[in-house]
């Protein structure tokens, strides 16, 4: 397997977003990276090493912080006769909290993809970019506008668009002229967008040849500019040779970029923006149906559709950050759960007991991130699964409308 699932991106995604909140006030955070082909005895000795090593850090609480991760990071080896299938990465240390504090945090993860480096690092934060590399989209299309005026140039990469390069030319318009003037005024025009196009088809061809895994191009513009850039071959042979369509847009600036994407997503229908705008479209038209709408959203609806297993299709946004918190009183057992999103939960102090009436505060039992949760609950009864982003206008209104929680129905259904 050389692709994550979507559920193994999503979950990959939150973990790296949790390490980098972590910051130490020196260097007290330790990153480890065992891979699959490391004996355990090898790391514990090289761990041994750095404990010795370590004891001469000059700051007693650094030193003593340092030390302290390093003997957890070995207490945890001894669970392993040898590394996981895909290897093992520990992110070990004292990370600051409020005032002068500091707490101490262990994480152990198994990578859905293998580690082929071993790896030691102590600094002020943890080290990600190896985890962060397994995220690389591997699906990469380049982008380019082209008219007289402007030029371009961006990049597809799975469902985000980024602006790369924008140009503008110094091609004279029409005027009103006639006679000679007309026509020695349309050669110095048709030089001057001759020159224009050689440097648009520079620095494209300069762009898109650093791009070492670009599966194709894809070209927008308005009227047969952009067809007769092509066809007159500005661009350098191997860029020509990626360039899979032309498209009409209306705009050729940084806005055009999405406009092309979208008309690309109608006939390219492998891309996984595609597939994204695709379902989206599905589901809106569901929301307009006065009768028999199979569209259902709303937190409470759609747990209790799958729970009834009549949801055919599960929509989530990949930004939805909410979780469901489950209390339970310590004196008469009540328990309640309430939803909360990520930026509540820092501040979120449990409420008094209802029942019992007592001046305790009831216990955070668990925390369930929604996104896992709903995933579960699909997973039971067959829904397909659908994790959307907001790089397009329809999954930015899933997560803005509908508050990142959403699907379709396999039939009309009460709920």
């Amino acid at each position: 397997m050389d692709e994550l699932t979507q559920r193994q991106r999503y979950n990959l995604k939150r973990k790296i977003e949790e390490l980098k909140l972590c910051k130490g006030k020196h260097t007290e955070l330790i990153s480890l990276y065992v891979p699959p082909s490391k004996q355990i005895f090898d790391v514990n000795s090289y761990l041994k090493n750095e404990f010795s090593q370590s004891q001469n850090i000059k700051s007693k609480t650094t030193r003593k912080n340092v030390l302290s991760a390093i003997e957890s990071i070995m207490s945890r080896l001894r669970y392993f006769k040898q590394p996981p299938e895909n290897g093992v990465v520990f992110f070990v240390g004292h990370k600051s909290i409020e005032g002068d504090q500091t707490e101490m945090v262990a994480y152990v993860i198994e990578p859905p993809l293998p580690i082929t480096t071993f790896l030691y690092r102590c600094d002020s934060s943890f080290y990600v970019e190896p985890l962060e590399e397994f995220l690389t989209e591997k699906e990469i299309y380049g982008l380019f506008l082209i008219d007289r005026r402007e030029c371009t140039v961006g990049i597809l990469k799975g469902d985000k668009v980024e602006l790369l390069k924008y140009m503008t030319s110094q091609v004279p318009g029409k005027h009103g002229k006639g006679g000679q003037s007309q026509r020695r005024f349309e050669r110095l025009t048709e030089v001057a967008a001759h020159e224009w196009f050689v440097k648009c088809g520079e620095k494209v061809s300069e762009i898109f040849l650093a791009e070492e895994k670009l599966k194709g191009i894809f070209v927008g513009g308005s009227g047969p500019t952009k067809q007769y850039f092509i066809d007159e071959g500005y661009l350098h042979y191997e860029i020509q040779n990626k360039v899979i369509d032309t498209f009409d847009t209306g705009y050729t600036d940084e806005f055009g970029l999405k406009e092309l994407v979208s008309v690309a997503s109608e006939t390219m229908t492998e891309l996984k923006i595609s597939k994204e705008k695709k379902v989206m479209k599905r589901f809106l038209k569901e929301v307009t149906k006065t009768e028999r709408s199979l569209a259902i959203y709303g937190e409470a609806q759609v747990r209790r559709a799958l729970e009834m297993g009549v949801v055919d299709i599960l929509l989530l946004s990949e930004d939805l950050r909410k979780y469901r918190i489950k209390m339970k009183c310590q004196s008469c057992d009540y328990t309640e759960d309430r939803i909360v999103d990520e930026e509540a939960l820092q501040s979120f102090s449990p409420p008094t007991c209802p029942k019992c009436n007592t001046s305790i505060q009831m216990e955070i039992q668990e925390k369930i991130d929604l996104v896992d949760e709903f995933s579960d609950l699909a997973e039971k009864t067959g829904t397909k699964v659908h994790l959307i982003s907001r790089n397009s206008e329809e999954g930015d209104s899933l997560y803005l409308a509908f508050n990142g929680l959403a699907g379709i129905l396999r039939y009309p259904v009460e709920i």
